[in-house]
């Protein structure tokens, strides 16, 4: 069987990370928030997920009519604000800027790593608690697209105040307080099955020289 190109470059981008000598930078990418937190997590930003086109469009609807109903010389009532997830890697990078965001989340397997390999940079100078989460696709989800880099959460509803704050604070201690190690742990230089068998035969023969000896 042959496996199809995206499949085989995957796999060999992942032993080339595994072989070469990673940067701090990039191998950060490989520690991802753990499956518990990672399950609550996205339990919360599925409640906060965007109107799609459909609801957006009847959301206006209704709004357009109860305009017209209004009698002349009435104003019509304010809208609530909304509660969304802000995505797009230029609107995320200014509300991290502006200090809007309370939590960003970023996807560990963007490709080309650019895009976003100067978030968490970014995220711990001016304070907000960030996150690294598997994968694009599980972030695209939300947003009801296909993938998704990076997504921030901006405001909350008042009952869900409490579990943003539990969060956060458990993100914040597992990424933004340990940034200054993870920034000077460097990733790679695993040795295959093959290389790893031949040392093992080398060690084994210069213990039975020095056996014999």
């Amino acid at each position: 069987m042959k496996w199809p190109k995206y499949v085989r470059l995957q796999r060999q981008k992942r032993v080339l990370l595994s072989r070469l000598k990673v940067p701090p930078s990039i191998h950060q990418f490989s520690r991802s928030l753990d499956k518990t937190l990672a399950k609550q997590l996205f339990a919360f930003l599925d409640k906060y997920k965007p109107e799609t086109r459909a609801e957006k469009k009847e959301r206006l609807l209704k709004r357009a009519q109860e305009i017209a109903n209004l009698k002349e010389g009435e104003k019509p009532q304010p809208l609530p604000t909304p509660h969304f997830v802000k995505y797009g890697i230029n609107h995320v990078t200014s509300l991290v800027e502006s200090k809007k965001a309370k939590l960003l989340v970023i996807a560990h397997d963007v490709e080309p790593v650019e895009l976003v390999v100067w978030l968490p940079a970014l995220a711990r100078r001016m304070g907000v608690p960030y996150c690294i989460v598997k994968g694009k696709a599980r972030l695209g989800q939300v947003v009801h697209k296909k993938t998704a880099t990076a997504l921030v959460v901006t405001s909350v509803r008042k009952e869900d105040q409490s579990q943003l704050a539990a969060l956060t604070k458990s993100i914040h201690e597992t990424y933004n307080e340990r940034f200054d190690d993870l920034r000077k742990q460097w990733g790679g230089l695993a040795l295959g099955r093959k290389s790893m068998a031949k040392v093992h035969a080398r060690n084994k023969l210069a213990n039975k020289e020095k056996v014999a000896y």
